[in-house]
């Protein structure tokens, strides 16, 4: 077929205009098409990013090995050295675990009962902080994706009002793709942004609740140092061989 084209067809082939490829589209110009839900949606991103981050960092600055610092503070209380445990709990400045371990030496005068008692009532009294913000973050996955469906609805809404106030008979394409724009835009705009915040709060309330279950070991195992009966560096001899020497002594 092309052996048969005359030279002036490859002439007005060769005269022809090059096509011209489509111009990208940024991914600002994308965002920008979503209309003004976006800005809520833009709002939410940032306080989650905050929230995450200002968690990431807390939980960092109260890790505390459990494990170490509680063999330690029993190596203490089994030689009655109470003031080293405490002041070993200071250096905690002021983390769960260390708050919890310091409470209870510091009341273990007190009965039993009335120690765990104490001990309970301190715990739950750092949940909260260790819960802080949390419930931000989890908003803001569920909120989303409704900011998403209302642009969708908002979007579509506005493409049936062009086409319904339109004179001219058949709305132009672009017209149509405007409101089409606004509607893909806020939807995948909300499901990208609540998918990574539900990962991210169900990661941190993991991260807490592995902190509570941290502060119940500590609160247990410290109660039951304390309760146990300290170690004496005296010589226990066996009841026959005292009873032999009280026989043995001279009236």
């Amino acid at each position: 077929m092309v052996m048969l084209m005359t030279p002036d067809a490859w002439n007005l082939l060769a005269q022809a205009p090059a096509p011209t490829l489509p111009e990208t589209v940024g991914l600002f110009d994308i965002m920008q098409k979503g209309g003004l839900l976006m800005w809520p949606i833009y709002m939410c991103s940032f306080i989650a990013m905050a929230v995450f981050f200002e968690r990431i960092v807390y939980f960092h600055r109260t890790y505390l090995s459990v494990g170490e610092f509680l063999a330690g503070i029993k190596n203490l209380l089994k030689r009655e050295q109470y003031r080293e445990a405490l002041e070993r709990c200071d250096d905690g400045n002021g983390l769960p675990v260390a708050l919890v371990v310091q409470t209870a030496i510091a009341h273990r005068h007190l009965p039993p009962d009335q120690l765990r008692e104490i001990v309970r009532e301190i715990g739950q009294l750092q949940v909260p902080r260790l819960e802080a913000n949390l419930s931000i973050l989890a908003t803001i996955a569920s909120i989303t994706p409704l900011l998403g469906l209302l642009g969708t609805v908002y979007g579509m809404v506005e493409t049936f009002i062009h086409i319904s106030t339109s004179t001219a008979g058949a709305l132009p394409v672009a017209e149509i793709a405007s409101g089409v724009w606004m509607a893909l835009v806020t939807t995948g705009a909300a499901l990208a942004l609540s998918i990574p915040s539900f990962v991210a709060y169900n990661y941190l309330v993991s991260r807490a609740n592995s902190m509570i279950q941290d502060m119940e070991r500590a609160g247990i195992e410290t109660i039951h140092a304390l309760l146990e009966p300290p170690a004496r560096d005296i010589i226990q001899m066996p009841p026959q061989e005292s009873t032999r020497i009280a026989r043995n002594k001279p009236a």
